[in-house]
């Protein structure tokens, strides 16, 4: 028990940590694909999950993404693809990601975490990037008594080692992403999520997930 509690509080420390750098970096990206979608510590399927994600990225006009999970074990790994739309350039957008809860609440500290891993290409005329996010979700659930719909405040820091004709051989970028998963039914859900950072990377996203 000693022992847990003492491996909770380490992750716990090394998820502020890494909130705390993303808060002063001055340069973020998000996620596996650039865009700003992030995820809470919960699985919300059983079995798997489907829909689209529009976002308003930091440099680009728009994006527009659909995706796929399913659960594995521990893990559910999610599959997404899209377009962003740069002004006189259009980028597709690929990337996995993969997540596992690492911290229970408790009378000590309330909030529940994930663990999140990913990786994914913006790929367009002028360049192609590799994103490699790694990171921790932290939020806790809040039923509405009497209802199904339940709410899902959470903060995920994340640390994005970047790849691609653009950037250096060291470059590792930062961003906070800030989000609420809203769920009305067993089979629906509503995402909206942002971006703190610089103001090339700031923006915002909603998704639809119809969930089994």
């Amino acid at each position: 028990m000693f022992k847990e509690l003492q491996m909770k509080r380490k992750i716990v420390g090394m998820a502020f940590a890494v909130l705390a750098s993303a808060a002063l970096a001055g340069n973020a990206v998000a996620q596996e694909t650039g865009t700003p979608v992030f995820k809470s510590p919960y699985r919300s399927f059983v079995s798997n999950e489907y829909g689209l994600t529009f976002s308003d990225p930091g440099g680009a006009d728009w994006a527009l993404e659909a995706f796929y999970g399913y659960g594995r074990d521990r893990w559910d790994i999610g599959l997404r693809a899209g377009l962003m739309d740069m002004g006189e350039d259009t980028g597709i957008l690929l990337g996995g990601s993969g997540r596992t809860r690492v911290l229970q609440s408790s009378e000590s500290f309330p909030l529940d975490g994930a663990l999140t891993l990913g990786i994914g290409a913006m790929i367009s005329d002028d360049f192609t990037s590799v994103l490699i996010p790694i990171g921790v979700s932290l939020g806790r659930r809040v039923i509405l008594e009497g209802s199904e719909t339940s709410f899902v405040p959470y903060l995920h820091p994340i640390v994005v080692p970047v790849l691609g004709d653009d950037v250096g051989e060291d470059d590792v970028q930062l961003a906070l992403g800030l989000g609420v998963d809203i769920k009305f039914s067993r089979s629906f859900d509503i995402r909206v999520a942002g971006a703190i950072g610089d103001e090339l990377y700031e923006g915002v996203s909603i998704g639809l997930a119809f969930i089994r």
